[in-house]
């Protein structure tokens, strides 16, 4: 448990780090992460998140005024408000995922094929709703 632990402190460190060099928080960097393969409504990206709705109004609102997120009115729900990366966000998005996967894979690098393998199917199953991926690593 304490590894499992400690590994997520690690995990965390390298998010936080790679996303300051782009001027981003630890949670900023989750909520472009979230997005950077969807539009999700502000309800749905708050359970994501794990804040209230109040506090991702204010997480959206900051990244917008960046630049990073566009907001757009849902097609179906009047009231429902989507949110999406802007192409500045997506770059940004982009170079700091390439960053995050730099760290990683040197945090992996002394690991044989087998341990990879090992990892990621260890953590698909620790995640719901993850579906199976091919990683030819």
């Amino acid at each position: 448990m304490d590894a499992l632990v400690q590994m997520s402190f690690l995990v965390q460190g390298v998010l936080a780090r790679a996303g300051a060099e782009e001027g981003l928080s630890l949670i900023q960097v989750r909520l472009l992460g979230i997005l950077r393969d969807r539009t999700c409504q502000s309800l749905e990206l708050a359970r994501y998140v794990g804040l209230d709705k109040s506090s991702m109004t204010g997480l959206v609102t900051r990244a917008q005024q960046r630049g990073l997120v566009r907001r757009t009115p849902s097609p179906h729900d009047g009231r429902a408000v989507l949110v999406s990366l802007t192409p500045l966000g997506r770059e940004v998005t982009d170079r700091c995922g390439a960053e995050i996967a730099r760290r990683i894979d040197g945090l992996t690098e002394g690991l044989t094929a087998a341990e990879h393998a090992l990892i990621r199917t260890v953590a698909r199953k620790l995640l719901p709703g993850t579906p199976p991926a091919h990683d030819p690593r």
